[in-house]
C-alpha cells in the first residue's frame, strides 16, 4: 500500500504551476480593466485547475501503468508502474479529484450565471482523461502539447477572465498564449527525458515523432513565447518588464536543454520551466494589476472585447 507521501509524490507537484499560473494571468487580465474584486470567483478557478491537475496526473498515472508503458520509466516515481499502488485506487484517486473539480466549477458557473461553460468543463475532463485513457489516447499520437496549449492555456486564462470579469480581451489572448506555451514547454521537457522508453513502449509523443534535436529547438520556441508577450505588454505597461524575472529559472533550463542533458538530468528542466511559468503569470497578473485602468478610452487602445454576449 502506498504512503502518503508516495501519493503526495505520484500528484506530481513539480506540474502544479501549470494548473496555478493560467488563474493568476486570468485575474491579471481581468485586473487590467479594473474587474479584480471577484476574488470568491478567482479561488475557484483555482481549486477547478489543481484539482484537474491532480486528476490528470492520476489519470496519466493509472492508464500508462495497466499499459506498461512506465515500466522502463526514468522520471519520477508512477504508482501504477512501481507497484506501490493499486490500479483501481489510483483510478479512484484520479476520479474523486475529477469530481473535486467538477462540483467547484458547478459553484463557479452558478455565480457567474454562465451556464454554457457547462460544455467547456465537460470538456476539459474528456481532454484530462482520453489523454492517455481510452482506447486510442491522443497524447500517444503526438497530440499532448496542442491539448496543453489549449486547455491550460487558452481555456484556462481566458476562461478566469471572464468567470471573474465578465469580458474577453486581448490583453487576456496575449496572456493566454504565453502560458499556453510555456505549460506545453513543461510537457516538451517532460517527453524529451522519455524519448527513448516512450519510443520503445510504441508511445509515438510529439518528441517522438521530432526527435532529440528538433524537439530542443521547439523547447527553445515555446520558453521564447511568453517573454516576447512581455515585450508587447511593456509597450505601454512598464511594469510588465518585471516578468522578466522568470529568467532566473528559464534561462538554467535552457542551458541544461542546449548543454544535451538527457535522462534524469531533464527532470530539473521540468521543475524550472514550471517555475519559470509560475514566475512569469504572477509578475504579468501584478502588473497588469498595478496599471488598471477604468478609463473606456485607454482600455479599448489596449484591449479589444470578444462579443462573448452572444453565448450568454
Amino acid at each position: 500500500m502506498a504512503s502518503m507521501a508516495q501519493w503526495v509524490q505520484g500528484a506530481r507537484p513539480r506540474t502544479l504551476p501549470n494548473s496555478i499560473a493560467p488563474v493568476l494571468a486570468g485575474w491579471g487580465a481581468a485586473a487590467a480593466f479594473g474587474a479584480a474584486s471577484q476574488w470568491a470567483r478567482a479561488l475557484l478557478a483555482l481549486v477547478v485547475a489543481l484539482a484537474l491537475q491532480i486528476g490528470v496526473n492520476y489519470a496519466n498515472d493509472y492508464s500508462d501503468g495497466i499499459r506498461g508503458t512506465d515500466a522502463l520509466r526514468v522520471g519520477p516515481m508512477r504508482l501504477v508502474g512501481s507497484g506501490v499502488a493499486e490500479p483501481a485506487a489510483v483510478r479512484t484517486a484520479a476520479l474523486a479529484s475529477f469530481a473535486v473539480s467538477a462540483v467547484a466549477g458547478l459553484i463557479l458557473i452558478a455565480l457567474a450565471g454562465q451556464w454554457w461553460l457547462l460544455v467547456v468543463g465537460v470538456a476539459c475532463v474528456a481532454a484530462a482523461w482520453y489523454y492517455t485513457g481510452g482506447t486510442r489516447p491522443y497524447g500517444y499520437s503526438g497530440l499532448g502539447e496542442l491539448a496543453v496549449f489549449i486547455f491550460f492555456g487558452l481555456v484556462a486564462v481566458l476562461g478566469t477572465e471572464y468567470v471573474v470579469g465578465g469580458r474577453i480581451t486581448l490583453t487576456g489572448g496575449f496572456a493566454a498564449v504565453a502560458v499556453g506555451a510555456m505549460s506545453a514547454a513543461v510537457l516538451v521537457a517532460n517527453n524529451l527525458r522519455d524519448i527513448p522508453t516512450d519510443a520503445a513502449t510504441a508511445k509515438r509523443t510529439l518528441a517522438v515523432r521530432l526527435g532529440d534535436h528538433r524537439t530542443r529547438m521547439l523547447y527553445t520556441a515555446l520558453v521564447v513565447v511568453p517573454f516576447a508577450v512581455t515585450g508587447g505588454f511593456a509597450v505601454s505597461r512598464w511594469a510588465a518588464l518585471a516578468a522578466l524575472l522568470a529568467l532566473v529559472f528559464a534561462g538554467p533550463a535552457l542551458r541544461r536543454v542546449w548543454g544535451g542533458a538527457t535522462g534524469p538530468e531533464l527532470i530539473c528542466v521540468l521543475r524550472d520551466t514550471g517555475l519559470a511559468l509560475l514566475v512569469w503569470a504572477a509578475a504579468t497578473a501584478a502588473a497588469l494589476a498595478f496599471t488598471a485602468t477604468d478609463d473606456a478610452a485607454a482600455h479599448r487602445a489596449l484591449s479589444v472585447t470578444l462579443t462573448v454576449e452572444l453565448l450568454t
